[in-house]
């Protein structure tokens, strides 16, 4: 018999759906998607995204979620609980585990820079620079150790403190709180962006497709990063989705509940574009200058605004709460495998996380001070960009390409188990008809995606 304590299960059905879509809406829909979208000519851009997030990262998400859900399990364990005997689907179990890890070991050094720029805004530093400081300011919290460490730990903490809590009363009930929270933000923001004089510009870029701009932007190069784009901003491939699945009961099909997830998360980015569009527009700043957008573009406009300091401390309050609702989930995976896989309890599973997480991601906040002479990607380069390449470019496209095997596969769970355990309950179902879609055409646009990102990172785009 085990000795595991009884499995959790999430409360309700909107915190289910909120804290799935928590753990997709993180930087690589409000921070990620507003420049890319700038650099790859605007409304083509955004179009071509969502045909690629329904015909990509739909099918993923319910594999996902119904690996979770069938196996009761985390990740780290269902492969195992589902696998034909004999076969050794459970190994990647493990490195979807390593894989959450490896992503909270530099994205909680980013959600530690928001946090810095929300207590920077709060306390009016920021609202006092002109346009020619915010860069240095950017430049000089990097390179301060001690302050990146503080605000990298203080990221880890507040994470584990929720999961230790436990499932209901601290994951569900924050990680709902922050998304509705978060909605009512993007709302204020998008009406203040929206109303700005000379915001109409912004917004004809963001919503009319122009095939100018699509042509000058290169057809090819905006369908590829609209792919890579709808598949990262998700983060499937490493079992996010799969520890929700393992929460909820069997009263609704899964298609319509990844559809809802996916409608939450997309809300989330095309709002964000609505904030950043116009008001680039309106002060005549390029939308698509990259990562710097957020810690120096939009900190400048807020400065040039009529209560600039107020709307940047309500963005980075925003921004923060989408980045910390990505670490709740994360360390819920984290945690929930040492509880599944070890029989630890939830605070002693919180507690050692947060002690191990905040050793194991010291190397990325020292990547750029101490350690700024290591760049292994070449010059310039960081141990966060390495970090991220490692998980991005490697671990979700081959994770995505297990679940798919697993779940379309003889030899693994197979098709019929697959797609009777993501139809059961009411609401949407997977046909039978995409079954040939999902088992050769899916698997090649994946590894297209990952021979892509290698191509990019050593042969350039």
């Amino acid at each position: 018999m085990s000795n595991h304590p009884p499995r959790e299960m999430l409360n309700t059905r909107l915190g289910f759906l909120l804290l799935a879509a928590g753990c997709a809406i993180g930087l690589g829909n409000v921070w990620r998607f507003p420049f890319i979208t700038g650099q790859y000519g605007g409304a083509s851009f955004v179009l071509i995204y969502l045909l690629f997030l329904l015909i990509l990262g739909l099918p993923v998400m319910i594999m996902e979620l119904s690996v979770g859900r069938a196996a009761k399990q985390n990740i780290g364990k269902a492969f195992e609980t589902l696998q034909p005997e004999g076969t050794r689907w459970n190994w990647f179990g493990h490195i979807g585990i390593a894989g959450n890890y490896l992503l909270m070991m530099f994205y909680t050094t980013v959600t530690g820079w928001i946090l810095a720029y929300l207590y920077s805004s709060f306390t009016g530093r920021l609202s006092g620079l002109s346009p020619a400081e915010t860069g240095p300011f950017f430049d000089s919290m990097l390179t301060d150790p001690v302050s990146l460490t503080f605000w990298m730990a203080l990221s880890v903490i507040i994470g584990f403190v929720v999961t230790g809590i436990g499932l209901q009363k601290g994951v569900e009930r924050v990680s709902k709180g922050m998304m509705l929270s978060l909605f009512l933000l993007l709302g204020l923001l998008a009406v203040k962006a929206v109303t700005l004089e000379g915001a109409g510009e912004g917004l004809r870029f963001y919503l009319l497709p122009d095939l100018t701009r699509f042509l000058e932007a290169g057809p090819y190069q905006v369908i590829i990063a609209a792919m890579g784009q709808a598949f990262f901003t998700l983060s499937l491939g490493m079992g996010g989705m799969a520890i929700f699945g393992s929460y909820i009961g069997k009263e609704r099909a899964l298609p319509g509940e990844a559809l809802r997830i996916m409608g939450i998360d997309v809300s989330v980015a095309l709002m964000s574009g609505l904030i950043v569009f116009p008001a680039c527009f309106a002060f005549a700043v390029n939308p698509g200058q990259g990562p710097g957008l957020l810690f120096v573009t939009l900190p400048n406009i807020f400065n040039q605004m009529a209560g600039g300091a107020f709307w940047g401390s309500l963005f980075f309050l925003f921004m923060s709460f989408a980045a910390i609702t990505t670490v709740i989930a994360a360390f819920e995976n984290i945690v929930s495998y040492w509880i599944d896989t070890h029989g630890w309890s939830r605070k002693r599973a919180s507690w050692v996380n947060a002690f191990a997480l905040i050793l194991l991601s010291m190397p990325t906040v020292l990547g750029f001070n101490l350690l700024s002479h290591i760049q292994p990607l070449g010059e310039g380069s960081t141990i966060l960009e390495l970090k991220d390449m490692i998980l991005s470019t490697t671990i979700l496209p081959l994770g995505a390409l297990v679940f798919l095997f697993f779940t379309t596969s003889r030899y693994g769970w197979g098709w019929k188990a697959f797609r009777e355990e993501a139809n059961s309950g009411e609401g949407l179902k997977l046909a039978g008809w995409t079954r040939i879609y999902i088992s050769y055409i899916l698997p090649l646009i994946i590894l297209l995606i990952f021979i892509r990102g290698y191509w990019s990172q050593f042969f350039g785009s």
